[in-house]
């Protein structure tokens, strides 16, 4: 007759079923790290949400639909400084949303310190890149540039 094996105590717990003390939440500052960026994570979820929604509706139902984008329609749209600021809120919840979700992966998988510490360094440089690029395509993007000296005018620029 062969015996079940033996199922070890998780790590967590010690033999007396309580929670080890290296294994204890305490509430110094990287708890309330941890807590503010899985609060961030739900809050920013909802908000993207919204955004995306009505980032899709305007793109894709309002007026030609999918047709109707080119390079008029951005222009159009980020002459508005509502559509500005919608955009910049997008990319920015996005990106910070995207990279907490990273970064949490990494501390879930990386091992070693020094591999935790240069994936974190990775990821949080591509993301302020990211995040500077964009911000400053929505705001300084002219939809009437100058080209060879003349500038160019198009049925959404202003008469020069």
């Amino acid at each position: 007759m062969t015996t079940a094996p033996e199922i070890r105590e998780p790590r967590s717990t010690s033999v007396t079923g309580r929670i080890a003390p290296q294994y204890k939440r305490s509430g110094g500052p990287k708890g309330q790290f941890e807590m503010l960026a899985w609060l961030f994570m739900r809050l920013s979820g909802i908000v993207l949400v919204v955004l995306i929604f009505g980032h899709l509706f305007v793109n894709l139902m309002v007026g030609q639909g999918v047709h109707g984008i080119d390079f008029g329609f951005v222009a159009g749209k980020w002459a508005s400084p509502f559509w500005q600021v919608w955009d910049l809120a997008m990319l920015w919840l996005a990106m910070l949303h995207g990279s907490n979700g990273v970064r949490t992966i990494i501390n879930d998988y990386a091992e070693r310190d020094s591999v935790r510490f240069w994936l974190k360094a990775v990821l949080f440089a591509a993301s302020a890149i990211i995040v500077i690029l964009g911000t400053l395509v929505i705001f300084t993007f002219d939809p009437c540039p100058v080209v060879n000296g003349v500038r160019t005018v198009a049925d959404y620029c202003p008469a020069s």
